[in-house]
C-alpha cells in the first residue's frame, strides 16, 4: 500500500496537466495502410466501403478533437463542416472524398497536436470502346480495305491496364501483322488503341477490351465487347419537324427524331441548350413531348444519336413560344426646341414599346379617343429599326393643335393571333407636363430609431405621373429588400424594422418609361438611424472568493448619437451608482472592494443615449469550476469476484484557487437506464493545488452494467459546476502496450540491472554497424511504429542484463488474507530475436511483497530468424503483481532482442503458439492506451468515456 500511495504521489507530481499528443488508427474496410517517405501515411479503400478513422489522444485536461480535410473535390464540402469527435465515419465513401484528413487535438497547453493521413479511394468503371475510321477516308463502305481504330477508355484509381482479345485470341503487339496496339502520347498511358490496318475478312470479329487494376483492393476486372462487321457504321438521324417551331403558350409540342443509319443501332437522347429537359417533358424512343409549353421552355432542342462508332450525330431545332409582354410608353416634347413642355404649334412624339416573340410577327395600330388612326402628313406613324429599338412604334404629331388633345392608344398584336393584344393609353392635353421631384420640408434629413418603420418621401408632379426609382446614393449597397433598385408609384419608400446599416443618402428619380422622354429628375433624402450604445461584455460570469475585490468594466463600442448621456449600475433591481459618462473615456467601472455573501448576484450596467440603453451583465458568484476527469488512468481497480467490479475515479480541479476553498465533492452515481441517483460526499482536507490528481474508488459496481458518475465541488457558496462521465464494463480484462508513446505505458527501467531497454522505430534506428540484427519494422510491419530492444554493441558484454518492469496490476481478493483459487491471466507479447549472437529473453512474474522473483515463467534463447513471433503464457498471481521482461546479452554485437505489443488478458491462454522453448504468441491489441491512450486497459474492467 505504501508503494502504491508513493507511486500515486509520483503521478500527481509529474502527470498533472499535460499537453496533447495524437495518433490516428483505422478500422472499417481498409485495403492497405502504407508508410511512404517516413512521413506519409496512405490509407487505401474501395469506393462504396466504410471509412472509419479514430483519433487517439492523450493529455490533460481532455483535449478537444477536430477532424478537417483538404484536397479532394471542390464539391466535397467536408472542410466547411468539421467533425468534432474522436471517430470520423463516412459510409459508402465516394471517389471525390479522397484526400488528406487531419486530426487536431488541443487543450490549451502548448501547441495543438496534429496528425494526418491520406485517404486514397480506389475504383474501376466499366470500359467504353469507341471506333473511328482513318482520317480523310469518309466514303461509303469505308471499312472495306480501310484502317480502323478501336479505342478503350475506363476511369480508375489506380491507373488501369488494358488487354485486347479477338474472340478467344489474345492480341499483343507483334502477334499479328495486321494489328498494332499502342498508347497515344496525350493519354499518358491510360488509353489502349487497337489499330486494324487495311481490314481483312478475319478482322470482322468480336473484340473485347479488359480493364484491370490487378485486383487491387479486391476490385475485379471489367470488360466490354464490340462486334465489328462489314456493316459497322457511324450513326445518322433525321428530325421530322420544322425549324423553327412557332407555337402558342399552352400547346403540346412533339419532336420526332428517327435513325437513318448506323450499326450497331444508335441510342437516341434529347438535350436542350442548358443540358436539362423541362420537368414535365416525356421521352419515348425518339419522340420528345412537351405538354402545355410555356415561354420558359422555349429554346434549342437537340436529338443526339450515338453507337460508339465515329462521332455522335446531332440534329437541332428551335422552339419559339409566341408572347407579348412589358408594354410601356414615353412622350418626347418638341425635339427641335429646347423646351420640355408641350405647346400648341410645336411637335410632340409618342413612343410605344413592347417585347414580342417572334419579333417579326409584331404589328402596331393607333387609336385616338377609341377610333382608328391612320398615318397622315401631320400625324406620322412609324416603326423603328428593330436593330436600334426593337418592338417600338412612334406617333409624331406635327404642329400640335387644340383639337389634337385627347387619349391616344397604342395596340400591339401578333399576326398569327391567339395571343391577347396589349393596349397602352397616353393622354395628351394642356395639363400634360413633364415630371418634377422635390423633397417635402422636414423630410430630409429624416431621423429615426433602430427597429422603427420609416417612410422616405419624394413629391412627384407631372402628367402622366411617372414611376419613381429608389436607390442608395452614397454607396454601392443594396436596398432593404436586397435589390439594387426599388420602384414606387406614389413617391414613398417604406422601410420596416430599420437598422443602423440603412443610414445614408437615398436617391429618388423618374424612370425612363411611363413618362416624358426628358432628362431624369432626381432628389436625395438623408436618413439617420439612431441606435443605443453597443457595449461589451454583453454577458459574463465572474467567480471570486469571499473577501476578495471584484472589478467590473462596461465598455462602449459604438453608438449613434455617439454622445453617451449617462450610466447606471444595478444589483438585481437595486441602484448602486449612476452618473454622467466621461466624454474622454469609452468605459465605466464598478468595484467591489471586499466581496461578501450579499455581493453575489447579477450586476447590470446600463449605458444610455437618446436612442435607448446598451446593457452589460455580470454574474458574480462563488461557484467552483467543474472538476476534470482524468481518463488516462494507469491502473483501475479490479476485484476477483464474479459479479462485482471496481473503478478508480481520478480527476483534477479546474482553477481551484479562483474561488473559496473546496471543502468536499458530492459524488452521484446511477446505473444506466435507471432514474435514481445514489449520492455521497467525499471530504477534502486542505487546499487543492492546480493539476493535483485526486482519486476515489468506486466499489460494488455490478458486472456488466455501465454507470453514470457525477462529481460536484462544494464551497461556502454551495455547489459548483458538475462534471459527468460514463464508466463502462468492457466484459473482459485487457492491458496492451505497443510503446507508441514516450511514457511507454508506465513501464520503468530496473535500476539494479546492467543497462536499459531502448525505445526505437526502424525509420530512425541506425543499423549500419550491425546490419544483420534487429527488426526492419515494428510488429505490424510499420517503419514508423515503435518497439523496445536491447542494444548489444559495446560497451555491453556477454551476460549483461536489461530489465523492463510493468506498472502494478491489482488483485483484490474476497478474503484479503488468502486466495484458495488464484485467478488466471494470459501474458502475451511479440518478440524478434535475429542475429548470430542472440542471448536470452526471459519473462518473470513479480508479486507484491516478494523481494525476488522466482524463475522465469517464459524463456527463450538463440537466433529465431528475421521475423516477429508471438509468445503466450498463463500466470496465476495471488496478490498485486508486475511483469518483468529481461534481455540478456549474448556473445557478440549481432544480438539485438526486440519486444512489442505486450498484452495481459483475463483467463487462461487460448490457442497458445506452437512451442519453441516456451514461445509466447500474443501480447497485442490495445496499444499504449492503458496510461496514455483514448481507451485504457483495465484488468477486469475498462473505463470508457462516452
Amino acid at each position: 500500500d505504501l508503494l502504491i500511495r508513493t507511486f500515486q504521489r509520483f503521478l500527481a507530481t509529474f502527470v498533472k496537466n499535460t499537453p496533447p499528443t495524437v495518433r490516428i488508427i483505422h478500422s472499417g474496410h481498409a485495403c492497405n495502410v502504407e508508410e511512404e517517405r517516413h512521413t506519409e501515411r496512405v490509407y487505401t479503400i474501395r469506393e462504396g466501403e466504410t471509412l472509419e478513422l479514430t483519433c487517439l489522444v492523450t493529455g490533460h485536461p481532455r483535449p478537444q478533437i477536430r477532424w478537417t480535410k483538404t484536397a479532394g473535390s471542390v464539391s466535397d464540402r467536408f472542410q466547411d463542416s468539421s467533425v468534432f469527435n474522436e471517430t470520423l465515419h463516412i459510409a459508402k465513401i465516394l471517389r471525390t472524398q479522397g484526400g488528406r484528413y487531419y486530426c487536431k487535438a488541443e487543450n490549451g497547453l502548448g501547441s495543438p497536436a496534429i496528425k494526418s493521413i491520406r485517404v486514397d479511394v480506389y475504383y474501376l468503371d466499366d470500359p467504353v470502346v469507341t471506333v473511328h475510321q482513318s482520317i480523310g477516308e469518309a466514303k461509303e463502305q469505308f471499312y472495306y480495305e480501310r484502317t480502323v481504330f478501336l479505342r478503350c477508355v475506363a476511369n480508375s484509381n489506380p491507373p488501369v491496364r488494358y488487354s485486347w482479345h479477338r474472340g478467344r485470341e489474345v492480341l499483343t503487339q507483334g502477334s499479328d501483322k495486321g494489328v498494332e496496339i499502342y498508347e497515344p502520347f496525350f493519354t499518358q498511358g491510360e488509353t489502349k488503341i487497337l489499330k486494324l490496318k487495311n481490314l481483312r475478312p478475319q478482322d470482322y470479329a468480336n473484340y473485347s477490351c479488359i480493364a484491370s487494376v490487378r485486383n487491387v483492393c479486391g476490385i475485379p476486372d471489367r470488360s466490354v465487347i464490340f462486334r465489328l462487321t462489314n456493316k459497322t457504321a457511324s450513326p445518322s438521324i433525321k428530325l421530322l419537324v420544322e425549324d423553327p417551331i412557332v407555337v402558342n403558350p399552352g400547346q403540346t409540342v412533339s419532336l420526332v427524331c428517327i435513325t437513318t443509319g448506323g450499326e450497331p443501332p444508335p441510342i437516341l437522347t434529347w438535350l436542350t441548350s442548358n443540358d436539362s429537359l423541362p420537368q414535365r417533358s416525356v421521352v419515348k424512343g425518339g419522340t420528345l413531348t412537351l405538354p402545355a409549353i410555356s415561354s420558359d421552355e422555349a429554346g434549342v432542342y437537340s436529338c443526339v444519336a450515338s453507337n460508339n462508332v465515329g462521332n455522335p450525330a446531332k440534329k437541332s431545332t428551335t422552339i419559339v413560344v409566341r408572347a407579348l409582354k412589358k408594354g410601356r410608353f414615353w412622350i418626347t416634347p418638341d425635339p427641335y426646341h429646347n423646351d420640355d413642355n408641350i405647346q400648341i404649334g410645336r411637335e410632340v412624339k409618342i413612343s410605344c414599346q413592347v417585347e414580342a416573340t417572334p419579333p417579326e410577327e409584331l404589328t402596331f395600330s393607333w387609336l385616338k379617343n377609341g377610333r382608328g388612326l391612320r398615318s397622315s402628313e401631320r400625324m406620322v406613324i412609324t416603326q423603328t429599326d428593330p436593330d436600334i429599338s426593337p418592338g417600338t412604334t412612334n406617333l409624331d404629331i406635327i404642329d400640335l393643335k387644340f383639337t389634337d388633345f385627347g387619349t391616344y392608344t397604342c395596340v400591339a398584336a401578333l399576326k398569327g393571333g391567339g395571343i391577347p393584344e396589349i393596349s397602352i393609353d397616353v393622354n395628351i392635353s394642356s395639363t400634360t407636363v413633364p415630371p418634377n421631384l422635390t423633397v417635402p420640408r422636414g423630410k430630409s434629413p429624416l431621423v429615426t430609431r433602430e427597429g422603427d418603420t420609416v417612410e422616405l418621401e419624394c413629391l412627384v408632379s407631372g402628367k402622366p405621373k411617372p414611376i419613381i426609382l429608389w436607390s442608395r446614393a452614397d454607396k454601392e449597397a443594396p436596398m432593404p429588400d436586397g435589390s439594387m433598385q426599388m420602384e414606387s408609384y406614389d413617391g414613398v419608400l417604406r422601410i420596416v424594422n430599420v437598422s443602423r446599416e440603412m443610414t445614408g443618402s437615398y436617391r429618388c428619380q423618374t424612370s425612363q418609361y411611363n413618362g416624358f422622354n426628358v432628362k431624369p429628375r432626381e432628389a436625395v433624402v438623408e436618413l439617420i438611424v439612431q441606435y443605443p450604445p453597443t457595449v461589451e461584455p454583453v454577458q459574463t460570469e465572474m467567480r471570486q472568493g469571499l473577501g476578495r475585490p471584484v472589478v467590473m468594466t462596461c465598455r462602449v463600442l459604438r453608438a449613434h448619437p455617439s454622445r453617451v448621456l449617462r450610466y447606471e449600475w444595478f444589483l438585481s433591481n437595486k441602484l448602486l451608482h449612476a452618473g454622467a459618462f466621461d466624454a474622454q473615456r469609452d468605459e465605466t467601472e464598478y468595484t467591489i472592494h471586499n466581496l461578501n455573501r450579499d455581493g453575489w448576484g447579477e450586476y447590470t450596467c446600463n449605458v444610455i443615449n437618446e436612442a435607448g440603453a446598451g446593457k452589460c451583465t455580470f454574474h458574480v458568484t462563488g461557484k467552483a469550476y467543474s472538476p476534470e476527469f482524468y481518463y488516462d488512468t494507469y491502473s483501475p481497480l479490479w476485484q476477483n469476484r464474479p459479479r462485482v467490479y471496481s473503478f478508480k475515479l481520478q480527476w483534477t480541479q479546474m482553477n481551484p484557487n479562483a474561488v473559496d476553498r473546496i471543502v468536499a465533492y458530492r459524488l452521484g452515481i446511477r446505473q444506466m437506464g435507471l432514474q435514481r441517483w445514489w449520492e455521497q460526499e467525499i471530504p477534502v482536507d486542505g487546499n487543492i493545488n492546480k493539476g493535483e490528481l485526486m482519486t476515489h474508488n468506486l466499489t460494488e459496481l455490478i458486472k456488466p452494467e455501465s454507470y453514470e458518475v457525477r462529481l460536484t465541488p462544494i464551497t461556502r457558496f454551495g455547489e459548483g459546476d458538475s462534471t459527468i462521465r460514463i464508466v463502462t464494463y468492457s466484459g473482459e480484462c485487457n492491458f496492451h502496450c505497443s510503446f507508441e508513446e514516450e511514457p511507454i505505458c508506465m513501464f520503468i527501467q530496473d535500476k539494479n540491472d546492467d543497462f536499459d531497454w531502448t525505445r526505437h522505430s526502424a525509420a530512425t534506428r541506425d543499423t549500419k554497424y550491425t546490419p544483420n540484427t534487429g527488426p526492419s519494422g515494428d510488429r505490424s510491419g510499420s517503419k514508423q511504429g515503435f518497439y523496445m530492444y536491447i542494444e548489444t554493441s559495446r560497451p555491453r558484454k556477454e551476460g549483461d542484463q536489461a530489465r523492463l518492469i510493468s506498472p502494478f496490476f491489482n488483485v483484490a481478493p474476497k478474503n484479503p488474507y488468502s486466495i484458495t483459487n488464484p485467478p488466471a491471466y494470459c501474458l502475451g507479447f511479440f518478440y524478434h530475436m535475429y542475429g548470430k549472437h542472440i542471448g536470452t529473453l526471459n519473462a518473470f512474474l513479480k508479486q507484491k511483497g516478494q523481494t525476488t522473483s522466482e524463475g522465469p515463467v517464459w524463456s527463450l534463447g538463440g537466433n529465431q530468424g528475421d521475423r516477429w513471433k508471438q509468445a503466450k503464457v498463463s500466470i496465476h498471481p495471488t496478490s498485486s503483481f508486475q511483469i518483468v521482461l529481461e534481455g540478456v546479452r549474448g556473445p557478440g554485437i549481432e544480438g539485438d532482442i526486440a519486444i512489442d505489443d505486450i498484452t495481459l488478458e483475463e483467463g487462461e491462454c487460448r490457442d497458445p503458439p506452437p512451442s519453441e522453448g516456451s514461445n509466447l504468441r500474443q501480447l497485442a491489441a490495445l496499444g499504449y492506451h492503458l496510461m496514455w491512450g483514448g481507451k485504457q486497459g483495465c484488468l477486469g474492467n475498462r473505463g470508457v468515456i462516452t
